[in-house]
């Protein structure tokens, strides 16, 4: 149930209702009550870190209640440092880690990614590299992570009309993938 006035009533500070939930089980079952979408999400990954803890193996859930919600608006990974980037199948189990962490951003600008940096960054990825960010996008949406794409094109940027329109052309083809 979503339901932001009964998580006020429990004391969740206003300024913080995006993303909180209550979590209750008892007899009577398991009750999740939050503000939104991103909330229902953080409660059932609580509830997952209950089920897979080893004392609940074999055993009956604990009787507990838990109010809970994001403390800082921002909480993720900023993928941005010089160096071998990191796999297609790295970031995707990172993406669902930080789901399961609640955090809320991965920014995706790897100094070494030709595409977001110089030499290349006025091209299109290519198709193989494009399929990859969309699909990393698709992870990000469906563990309530906000995918950010940056560029880095201070090595070689002309300030001028044309690479303007290459900017431009490179953001309009990001936003084409789901960024």
């Amino acid at each position: 149930a979503i339901n932001s006035r009964e998580l006020l009533s429990l004391d969740v500070p206003k300024e913080c209702i995006d993303g909180a939930y209550a979590l209750t089980i008892n007899v009577e079952g398991i009750h999740i009550v939050a503000a939104d979408e991103s909330g229902v999400f953080y409660a059932i990954q609580t509830l997952r870190q209950i089920v897979e803890r080893p004392i609940a193996k074999g055993a009956s859930l604990p009787t507990l209640s838990i109010v809970d919600w994001p403390d800082l608006q921002y909480r993720g990974v900023v993928e941005g440092f010089y160096g071998e980037p990191w796999s297609h199948a790295t970031r995707l189990s990172l993406i669902d880690m930080y789901g399961r962490y609640k955090m809320n951003y991965y920014i995706y600008g790897p100094k070494d990614d030709p595409y977001h940096s110089s030499p290349h960054w006025r091209e299109p990825y290519p198709e193989q590299e494009a399929a990859e960010i969309k699909e990393l996008v698709e992870a990000c949406k469906r563990n309530h992570v906000n995918f950010v794409w940056a560029i880095h094109p201070g090595q070689d940027i002309k300030w001028n009309e044309e690479d303007y329109k290459n900017l431009v052309n490179k953001f309009e083809a990001m936003y084409d993938l789901g960024v």
